[in-house]
């Protein structure tokens, strides 16, 4: 089967389109023909954390597509049933944190960017039916993360004033949308007037630039919740944003990890910091059922035939994208 495969080299240079043999179904999993896979930022960082001796890998952790077989122990699912993978394998029960053993599809093991992808049927769930092969492909990592960032560790709630800075990620505009599904005001940024624009198109109810001095630009405002993907680049700037007894979530960095805090500051305003990351199996489901209630679409950029794999690396790479990339394969 064709496949967009990492070997040989770190980093993008390692990247190659071609042929790798079709996944073997054993009897718990279930095969999937795809019809489209989404691109994360974590694909990106794959390229590097795959090192030259590791076995070839095929990148890529969402996808959509139908069923073409299943194992003789499999009850969930038959021929031509639509699904979506779960791109997290060993967290089945919302919890405070993923147990041991949690893994995301792409590395280690084998991902999505490839004709078939195999997996037990405990990570397969149906496909929305309301959402396009597409739609559906770019959900399911970017969603989750979203979702368990906003309802499963900040709680927002209709009354609170939520901030999303770096407008513009596959994450940032889901948890945008499903924000103002529950009636939240919601406050972003970012350095590109063009993604001000689009995130208020979206209904965002501010849009600022993430380089102004956001104390200005945002007197008046109270910050119950602030979502942080940047890192150091702007924690400080959202420590001094929030409310006091306000919350930052976390669940990334696009820029340097390493930040500082004042800490008799951080205590004497009596701060929430929160971590986050993707999600269970059970918050999967219940994103799934809020996105078919609320008729929620992600927000797509672009998408690119799995041969287009360089262009589409430098796309995510350069963050020219708003909403989701991804890649059409059947």
């Amino acid at each position: 089967m064709k496949a967009i495969i990492h070997k040989g080299k770190v980093g993008l240079d390692g990247l190659r389109f071609g042929e790798i043999d079709e996944p073997v179904v054993q009897s718990n999993d279930v095969k999937v023909k795809l019809k489209a896979a989404g691109m994360n930022r974590r694909d990106l960082a794959v390229t590097s954390r795959h090192k030259t001796d590791d076995p070839d890998l095929i990148l890529g952790s969402d996808g959509a597509g139908i069923v073409e077989e299943v194992g003789s122990d499999v009850t969930r699912f038959k021929a031509g049933d639509e699904v979506v993978i779960n791109p997290g394998l060993g967290w089945k029960e919302k919890s405070d944190a993923p147990p041991q053993g949690f893994e995301i599809v792409g590395l280690p093991g084998h991902g999505t960017f490839a004709e078939y992808y195999v997996s037990s049927e405990d990570y397969i769930e149906p496909k929305p039916q309301f959402l396009s092969w597409e739609e559906a492909a770019v959900l399911p990592l970017a969603a989750l993360t979203a979702y368990r960032v906003l309802f499963s560790r900040a709680r927002i709630t209709k009354e609170d004033t939520v901030m999303l800075p770096g407008i513009g990620s596959g994450v940032l505009t889901f948890a945008l949308k499903f924000a103002k599904a529950i009636g939240s005001r919601v406050i972003v940024s970012s350095r590109s007037k063009e993604k001000q624009q689009e995130a208020l198109q979206l209904g965002a109810d501010l849009a600022i630039d993430t380089e102004s001095d956001w104390n200005k630009e945002l007197a008046g405002e109270s910050i119950d919740v602030l979502v942080e993907s940047i890192g150091q680049a702007t924690f400080d700037k959202s420590l001094g944003i929030i409310r006091r007894g306000g919350t930052i979530v976390t669940f990334g960095a696009t820029t340097d990890d390493q930040v500082e805090i004042d800490i008799r500051k951080f205590f004497y305003g009596q701060y929430n910091l929160l971590g986050s990351t993707m999600g269970s199996r059970e918050e999967l489901q219940d994103m799934l059922h809020f996105v078919e209630e609320n008729k929620i679409k992600p927000e797509i950029d672009k998408m690119f035939p799995m041969s287009d794999y360089e262009e589409a690396f430098r796309y995510i790479r350069d963050s020219k994208n708003f909403g989701k990339i991804g890649f059409t394969i059947s």
